[in-house]
């Protein structure tokens, strides 16, 4: 007999169990298509950011930085700390189990809400009826009232540089090296491959990034991406912008790379090389002929303003839609599905969605860049303050970088909160509250911020935007 569910989601990444539990916790009957297994052989939720992403990526730069720190940062405690090694096993051994951990809280979250787990590989047929085929090959139908396509992305490959998980790998094999390269090269000089780079430089390898574009980080404000690429260029990543990779060659363990530069045609071995030049969506077998569901010129998912494809009931959401592959706006639009489904009227503000490089110092930003604003035309108010200004920061012997708060001129409205520094995340997060609130910096600057702590330095750069700084000299207006 064939289930029925009200609704089906295809994929269990951040957007689909988020959409999933969600479902379920509003009164619909829900069930979760999942395929993905780990190294046991066993179904392991969460999708890329749980399992081979977000989550192991940041374990690995948290004990990195301990190590990076014990070495280098304790004399100026007065902490002698002699003969500091790295277990690079036990670094990779404690980021497994906390993908572990967090992939069978998951499971334990679906059981305590409802939610029906189908292991197998989903897709999308006529009438909203989806096809599941397990892994001994056998296939069962089941019927929706609504479906949601949550199937993600994978690293993109690029011809010049096959990724064979030894010599040359992706994202996902640069998390399970078992020895600090000592030469490594980096292909994308974007969030994965400075946060892989950082990791590994951390530990003692040779870094070198190669950057097709000239230049870097063009996402970020300006003045935080020249902050960013002169702090990381002193901690010993060599990046090489318009650096063209053209092929490669591996011999034994090591890998010779071609590519171009303003110099011409250039090579360098290295011990491994990690190819991060991006995410595409995963649209393989999702859809029959038949489905209706459209794909745009990109192959993503064809979506309106709500997830809705072109199939009435038919939903996508997360890094197979338009917009930034990150798991929080995946997750946010799993929620608002699911609420619509149910007859609420959410929605999402796309415009605040919080962008983080979670290198040390950490970069992260919401709302537009300076650049933006002044193409767009927009008279603006400018507030800055360095970390160096900071007593927590002094304190905490980290006072690199700044936050810089961007308001318009006319309304004083804040338009932008963009930092690079410690704990830049969570004080772009209280920019983004405010935000969403419909903040003025004369607001921001009005409210108390506990003393000594980060989160004055956004207190200081809202002032500083209308000259009103106490803690740094206002800059003098023309």
């Amino acid at each position: 007999m064939t289930q029925k569910f009200d609704v089906v989601v295809i994929g269990a990444g951040p957007g689909g169990y988020v959409a999933a539990i969600k479902a379920a916790q509003l009164g619909l009957k829900t069930a979760c298509i999942e395929q993905y297994r780990d190294k046991e052989g066993k179904i392991a939720l969460g999708g890329t950011c749980l399992n081979v992403g977000c989550i192991p990526s940041k374990a690995l730069l948290d004990s990195s930085y301990k190590y990076h720190e014990a070495k280098e940062g304790f004399k100026v405690h007065g902490i002698e700390a002699s003969g500091v090694t790295i277990d690079v096993g036990a670094m990779v051994g404690r980021k497994n189990t906390i993908v572990k951990n967090l992939t069978g809280g998951v499971s334990t979250l679906f059981k305590a809400n409802g939610v029906t787990l189908l292991e197998g590989h989903g897709k999308l047929l006529a009438n909203k009826q989806v096809e599941v085929t397990g892994a001994d090959g056998n296939s069962e139908i089941v019927e929706a009232a609504h479906v949601i396509l949550a199937s993600g992305s994978r690293p993109i490959d690029i011809p010049p540089a096959p990724v064979d998980q030894k010599v040359i790998v992706d994202s996902t094999g640069a998390l399970d090296f078992q020895a600090v390269p000592k030469r490594l090269g980096v292909i994308g000089a974007g969030v994965i491959g400075l946060e892989l780079g950082s990791v590994w430089a951390r530990l003692g390898a040779e870094v070198t990034v190669l950057e097709a574009l000239d230049k870097f980080l063009p996402a970020a404000d300006e003045q935080i991406a020249k902050e960013a690429f002169k702090v990381l260029t002193k901690q010993g990543l060599k990046i090489r912008l318009g650096a063209r990779v053209t092929g490669s060659e591996v011999q034994g363990e090591q890998v010779t790379v071609n590519f171009t530069d303003a110099n011409g045609e250039q090579k360098e071995t290295f011990d491994k090389l990690i190819v991060a030049v991006g995410r595409r969506p995963v649209t393989t077998d999702l859809l029959a002929p038949n489905s209706g569901v459209d794909l745009d010129e990109r192959g993503y998912i064809f979506v309106n303003d709500h997830c809705e494809t072109s199939v009435p009931g038919v939903y996508a959401i997360g890094d197979v839609v338009r917009g930034l592959m990150l798991a929080h706006k995946a997750s946010e639009e799993g929620v608002v599905v699911a609420e619509r489904i149910a007859g609420h009227k959410a929605q999402m503000n796309y415009d605040l969605i919080p962008a983080v490089i979670y290198t040390h110092p950490e970069v992260a930003w919401v709302g537009k860049t300076e650049q933006a604003l002044k193409a767009e035309g927009v008279e603006i108010n400018v507030g800055t303050f360095p970390f160096a200004a900071s007593g927590r920061a002094m304190a905490a012997n980290d006072t690199t970088g700044l936050v810089k708060v961007i308001a318009d001129a006319k309304t004083d409205r804040v338009l932008g909160v963009h930092v690079i520094g410690p704990s830049a995340a969570e004080l772009v997060q209280q920019g983004a509250i405010a935000m969403e609130f419909g903040t003025s910096a004369e607001d921001l600057g009005m409210m108390v911020f506990s003393h000594p702590t980060l989160s004055e330095a956004l207190h200081e750069a809202a002032l500083a935007v209308n000259g009103q700084a106490i803690h740094v000299a206002n800059r003098k207006k023309r």
